[in-house]
């Protein structure tokens, strides 16, 4: 899977079986607001990229509470 680096700026391929996934639901004045995210650590660097709902639910990798 490929994942963007912000500190090298660089593309990054992680293989699937590092990658978690996670949500962040978040209130706002209009109701909730859900984000999917997929997280992966390469090398000590936290890499994160959103995806929509169905990419989501297609993944079939454990997951993860995000650390805030």
């Amino acid at each position: 899977m490929r994942f963007y680096n912000l500190k090298t700026r660089s593309h990054v391929e992680v293989p699937e079986s590092d990658v978690r996934k996670a949500k962040s639901v978040r209130k706002t004045k209009n109701g909730e607001q859900t984000r999917y995210v997929l997280t992966a650590q390469i090398n000590g660097d936290k890499l994160f990229k959103f995806v929509n709902q169905a990419t989501f639910e297609s993944l079939n990798v454990p997951e993860v509470k995000l650390d805030k």
